[in-house]
């Protein structure tokens, strides 16, 4: 396998957290984008799984499977809070997966190489992937669990959900959008002490 795995995984990462800069119109994104995104992310993890065993290909090609369906069946479902919980559900099992098999590899090596540091970024955004669909689904579940999110429209939505995972992972905390009820404000606590505790561990 390409020794670049990382380095095309992370610009798979960067793509579809970021990609949203671009569009001015976020209409767009939701009918075209996004299913494009989850296709060039599915393609770009698959360098990760490359001589890992038929079982961990199976988990792989079964969640790979779930998070490019789901965008294309939404235009006939739509965006109703049941579908976009079921939605954030898989997204989180895939990208947790992701990032619990590039930690894997970070913590073996006893030495610093281009791919350990392109590594270490990849799991910086996976963990913020982690957090933006750990967030939505409670939202999903309950939209007040949060305040100041933007719902007029549901990549409006996700987008708001990766600038708190990045203000949050940061330490930024702006404060403009918070959440509501005592399970996600333990969760945005668990998320930050997790987001801290990676930071620790890579240097």
């Amino acid at each position: 396998m390409s020794p670049i795995k990382y380095e095309i995984l992370l610009v798979g990462l960067i793509q579809h957290l970021f990609i949203g800069i671009l569009l001015p119109e976020l209409k767009v994104y939701s009918a075209y984008v996004w299913p494009a995104n989850m296709v060039i992310l599915v393609f770009c993890s698959a360098g990760l799984f490359y001589n890992v065993g038929a079982t961990k290909n199976r988990i792989r090609f079964v969640l790979s499977f779930a998070v490019i369906y789901l965008p294309l069946v939404v235009g006939s479902i739509g965006f109703s809070p049941a579908f976009m919980q079921w939605l954030s559900l898989s997204y989180l099992c895939f990208f947790a997966y992701l990032f619990f098999e590039v930690l894997q590899f970070l913590v073996r090596p006893s030495y610093i190489n281009r791919d350990i540091i392109s590594a270490a970024a990849c799991g910086y955004l996976l963990l913020i992937e982690v957090y933006v669909f750990s967030m939505q689904f409670f939202y999903y579940g309950n939209s007040t669990c949060f305040h100041g999110i933007d719902t007029s429209d549901p990549s409006a939505t996700y987008i708001d959900f990766v600038y708190l995972g990045c203000v949050t992972i940061t330490s930024i905390g702006f404060g403009d959008i918070t959440p509501s009820s005592h399970q996600t404000k333990l969760l945005m606590s668990v998320l930050g002490l997790m987001g801290h505790f990676y930071t620790v561990i890579l240097m």
